[in-house]
This record gives structure tokens, sequence and C-alpha cells, in this order.
């Protein structure tokens, strides 16, 4: 009998609706839900709007990491109502300067065998413990906390057995953007990667967060390690050994798709502007100028991540035209780094220390200079995302980095040694974290919790009315898009954008802002309209803000040859119809300005099968498909989730 792999028991565990075949949507038990303070402020606003009065899950923590600097008053009022909306629904609520959501979740509350869902992409990091957690929009997630299962497609399982160990100047990045160098920005769309293999008995549970947080960046639905012996010594560690349940892969385990790393012969690698797919040999790009180095963010979150650059740096000062940022990643690593002595080695060398957050990867802050490179330890390099429109940002690892704040250039770090006499660091570092406390407040009794009013200041929003999709639709192609367009991109982060978060009308003014600015004063002339994209529609972030903000701005259909997987969901969320072509070549046959229609959308979503769009401008007709399950179609229909859960309620 074939036994089952550690992704195949997770989900089998929480499998309440559907059967595990690849391709059929299945429903899951959600044990844990993560949010953020840039997409957790609409997250709340939802339960409010289905009335929730308290979670149902067995845990929920809200983080404040993203809006940080309080240039303003309006971050400040987010964290006001945030922490005001844990205590009235009954969740955890983690306070500014914590650190950053992943690896402090890891830390204090991830456990193995737990399903966990977060309105982040980057929740697939906890799948470094054995857990089953999936970034999805903020609309799952609050459905989630209400008690409701998550739906998806059930992927396939893409096994990648690792073997050998690491060599001297390259670390768990380099496996990461290996498998980028491979596959690219799509080569995990629609599949879970399960790593597996003699190669992890050297890797650390942060070790396989970097991996598996980057997983993201491939279009993975998530990424799975299993719960052994090093999982075991993490959470020990942590002082949660209580909390260890051994997860490992029955023996003939088999997978869907097969891949092997043997980390012995890898090399440092790099990812070149502008996107975490343009992997390169950090030896093929060497001489580079440098002019800023980022360590820190979700991406390489560990103390040793942090520890190997102090150690590199210790004695030495960093290169006059370099710019050396440390962004902890939480308040409990900055105290094991300050333990140390390592911050005072960073301090020395000429490095500035931030606080703990996600800062410089969502551009919140250390924006580069136009046409300077900046090195950086974070996930993702989209244009712009740095907060400087025409960046140029490259992805990797902290000894790489290291090796760059010392050089003022792209320097391989295996050639340290003969360069500057450094030999590859021996870590110690300690057995035990330092677990400052504090750091959390726990949720309210549910007599207490019913009394708390929500703090809303002017600056906060509420969710707009959505209404259903029309059964004749006809309006304009507002914006034609190309290949891999992000999130970020139709709806940029940092320090401009983020304040408004939770004031829908103002976000909506920066819509499609990297790519044409005209955008959101065009729709408000158009009204209804059609969105033409090329692959990989809406990769990056889980922000739903993505689809909201255009939806506001009269967003009704949008056209690609493929989606990104959130982006995806979050458009059937809110009521926008996703289509694809079914011919990709159509995607030249259209042009920006073109008038285009579909008739009878009811029956023709109902009944399945492909649709025509009826371009009066050219007078053709072009034919596309849509992958909505019927649940979903019935949510598009209606406007969105929201708009469908208040009509049932009603009839």
């Amino acid at each position: 009998m074939t036994g089952l792999n550690v992704t195949q028991k997770l989900i089998g565990a929480h499998l309440v609706d559907g059967v595990m075949t690849p391709g059929e949507e299945i429903g899951l038990r959600i044990d844990q839900t993560l949010t953020q303070d840039a997409t957790g402020t609409m997250v709340m606003l939802e339960l409010e709007a289905l009335g929730l009065d308290r979670v149902r899950t067995r845990t929920s923590v809200q983080y404040v990491d993203h809006n940080l600097l309080q240039t303003d008053e309006r971050n400040m009022a987010d964290h006001l109502f945030l922490r005001s909306a844990c205590h009235r629904f009954g969740v955890w609520y983690s306070r500014p300067g914590n650190g950053v959501s992943h690896p402090t979740h890891m830390q204090r509350f991830g456990v193995p065998g737990a399903s966990m869902v977060g309105s982040d992409s980057h929740t697939c990091a906890a799948g470094s413990l054995g857990m089953l957690a999936v970034g999805v929009g903020g609309l799952e997630v609050a459905m989630a906390m209400a008690g409701q299962p998550l739906y998806l497609t059930m992927p396939e399982i893409w096994g990648v057995r690792l073997t050998g160990t690491l060599p001297p100047w390259v670390s768990a990045k380099d496996v990461i953007l290996e498998m980028l160098r491979r596959h690219g920005v799509e080569g995990g769309v629609g599949r879970i990667i399960e790593y597996h293999g003699p190669g992890l008995a050297a890797l650390s549970a942060m070790d396989r967060h970097v991996i598996a947080n980057m997983g993201a960046e491939l279009g993975a639905t998530t990424s799975v390690f299993p719960a052994d012996e090093q999982v075991r010594a993490f959470l020990a560690a942590e002082g949660r050994a209580g909390d260890f349940v051994e997860i490992l892969p029955d023996p003939g385990a088999r997978y869907d798709v097969h891949e092997e790393i043997d980390l012995s012969v890898l090399e440092p690698l790099i990812a070149a502007p502008t996107s975490p797919g343009n992997v390169v040999p950090v030896r093929q790009v060497a001489g580079e100028d440098v002019h800023q180095v980022v360590i820190g963010s979700s991406a390489n979150p560990g103390l040793r991540d942090f520890a190997i650059v102090a150690t590199i740096l210790a004695g030495r000062q960093a290169h006059p035209q370099v710019s050396v940022d440390i962004n902890p990643s939480s308040r409990e690593i900055l105290a094991d780094l300050t333990r140390m002595g390592a911050t005072l080695d960073l301090i020395r060398a000429g490095a500035r220390l931030h606080q703990a957050g996600c800062m410089g990867c969502i551009g919140m802050g250390q924006a580069p200079a136009v046409g300077r490179n900046s090195l950086r330890t974070v996930p993702r390099n989209f244009p712009g995302r740095s907060g400087t429109k025409e960046d140029s940002v490259w992805l990797c690892s902290p000894e790489t980095a290291a090796a760059a704040a010392l050089t003022g250039r792209i320097t391989d770090p295996r050639t340290l040694p003969d360069l500057l006499g450094i030999e590859y660091p021996a870590l110690t570092l300690p057995k035990r974290a330092v677990a400052p406390e504090g750091m959390f407040e726990p949720p309210l009794a549910p007599a207490e919790a019913r009394r708390v009013e929500l703090v809303k200041a002017s600056s906060i929003g509420r969710l707009p009315d959505f209404d259903p999709l029309p059964d004749r639709l006809c309006g304009p192609v507002l914006i034609k898009l190309g290949d891999d367009v992000s999130t970020d991109e139709i709806l940029p982060a940092g320090a401009r954008v983020l304040p408004f978060r939770s004031d829908i009308a103002r976000l909506a003014e920066f819509t499609f802002g990297q790519i044409d600015e005209s955008y959101p004063a065009r729709a408000h002339r158009a009204g209804p309209h059609v969105v033409i994209a090329g692959a990989n529609y809406g990769q990056g972030s889980s922000r739903e803000h993505a689809v909201i903000a255009p939806r506001y701005l009269g967003l009704r259909a949008v056209i690609a040859k493929s989606y990104a997987r959130i982006h995806w969901q979050n458009l059937a969320n809110f009521g926008v119809l996703a289509l694809e072509f079914t011919d990709p070549e159509d995607y030249d046959r259209i042009s920006q300005g073109d008038e285009l229609s579909l008739e009878d959308l009811r029956a023709a979503l109902e009944r399945g099968g492909d649709l025509v769009v009826r371009d009066a401008t050219t007078g053709a007709d072009v034919v596309v498909r849509h992958r909505l399950s019927p649940r979903q179609i019935a949510m598009v229909l209606a406007g969105g989730q929201i708009p469908l859960i208040k009509a049932q309620t009603v009839t």
C-alpha cells in the first residue's frame, strides 16, 4: 500500500468537503489565522459587515508590522482600530515593534499539524513547522475567522528531494533561488511544494522558513516540510517543547511531480531586477556597483541570518558608498542578537538599525536612489515595490549582501577569503531564545469583549457596497497590461499609499499608478470597464485592495492569459469576473480603448463552457472561458461574497 506524504496527511486531517484529486475544489477546516495591518483593517471591517460576534478559530492573531512609519495620524489611528477590533472579536494583538508576522508567529504560535490562513501571501512560511499554511485574501480570512471552511482547488503535490549539505558561503536563500532559477515565477502554480530527503537534516527550522516563504514567488499554493527533530529543537528553544508533534512522510510516500536538488553543488545566486525569477549566479554579475544593502524581512528572518552578517562585518567598516540597513525581523531576534554582542558589531561597522518590521521590503522607508543597485534579503523585487519607481533591487542571501556591504559591489562571497582574508564564520547561536514579556495582548473574555466599541477615526472608512453583475456587460478596455503584472503595480504599497488603506475612495486614486497614472481619472469618467492582461496577472501580495480599489472605480471584468492564484480568488470575492483567453493569441486582437460586451452572462456562466466577447470597435468576436466553481459563480453574480451572504440571510 502506498504511504501518505506530509501534505496529504495535513489536508486529510482538515478536509471537510471534496476529495484530494488535483483540480477539484476542496474545503478545509482552519485552525489558525494571521492578519497584518496592511490587510487586517479590511478584515476587521469585513467581520463587522458580517455581523460576527466572536472568532471561531482556535487561534487568531493580528500583527502590526507593515505600517510602522507614523508620518501622519493615519497609521496610529489604524493601530488603535485594530487593537479595539481584537478586543471586540477575540483576537490576539501583536503591538508595533514586535516584529514581522511570519517569524513572530512561528516563534510564539506555530504548531505542527495545524492549518492556517493569512491575509499575507507569505503565510506559507509556516510550512517550515509542518503546518498547512496558505496565503489568501482578507475576505477569505474573515470567513475562516467566522468558522467557514477555506475553499481552494486541490493542488498537485510537488516533491522536492534534498540531498547533500550546503557548502560554505551558500545558505537557505540560495536553495529557493535555485528553485526560481529552474522554474520561474509561475513554476509552482497549482502545486504544493513538499521538501523531503536526507538533505533536510542540516536545515534548521528557520532555514526552512526562508525556503517556504519564497515558495510564494514560485506561485505555489504553499510549501510543506516535515515536523522532525529540527522542528522539535526550534520549539524547545522557544520554550514550547510541548507543542511538538512529529509528522513525517510514510515509507513509500508518492508525489505527483518529482524534483531533486543536491545541496552540495549549489553556489551563491542572486535575482536581478525586476523579478524574483531573474536568477543568475552571483559570479556572473560580480563587479556591479552597490549603494545599498538591506538585511531583514520575512524571507531571511532568523537569528542566524543577522548573526552571519554581523560576524562577517565584525571589526571592519562598510564601504563608504554603501548604506547598510538592518531591519530586525522580531523583538525576540533583536534581543538575542544584542545578547550575542552582534548588534554592537553591526553598529560599529556602520550599519543603521531600524525597528522590527517589514520596513524596506514593502517600501516603508529605505527607498533606494534611482539607478543605484540595492541588494536585499527580501522576497520580492517587483518594479517600484521598494518605494522608488525606477528602482534596481536585487535579491540575495545574507552572505552575498554582507560581501557587497564591504566591497561596494556585487561580490561572490566565496572570494572573501582571498579579497579580505575573511573565512566562513562558524556560528554559535544561543540554545534558548529570549522571549520579551508582554509582547501580545490575549483575547478578552466573551462578556468583556461584547462591551468593546470599535475605535474608528475619520480615516477609517467602510466597505463599499457593490452591486450584482449585470446580465449584459458593456464597457471599454481601460488599460491593457503585459505579463507578470504584480499587485504592487496594480495598487502600490509603501509609505505614500498604505496610510490610506482603510479609506477605499482615497486609496483608489493610486490604482495602476506605477503603470498609468491617468487610470483613476479615466475610470471615473468611463464607469463600468474591462482590463486586459497577459500571463500570471496579479502575482505577489495577497492584498485584496488591489481588487477592491479598481472595483470601486468601475472594474467589472478582467480578461487575461492566466492569473496568480490569490488575485484570481480575490476577484471573485468582490464580484469581478475573471476570464481567460481560450486562444492566447487573441490577446493581440484587443486594444486599449476597444468597446467590449458580453451578453446573457448569468446563463452563460451557469451552463459552463466558453463565453463570447464582442469587440464593437473591430467587429470581432473573441472566445474566452472561466475556471469558476458554482460557489464562485454565485459570488460573482451577487457582486461579491458579502452581498451574497447578505442576500442569503435575507431569504
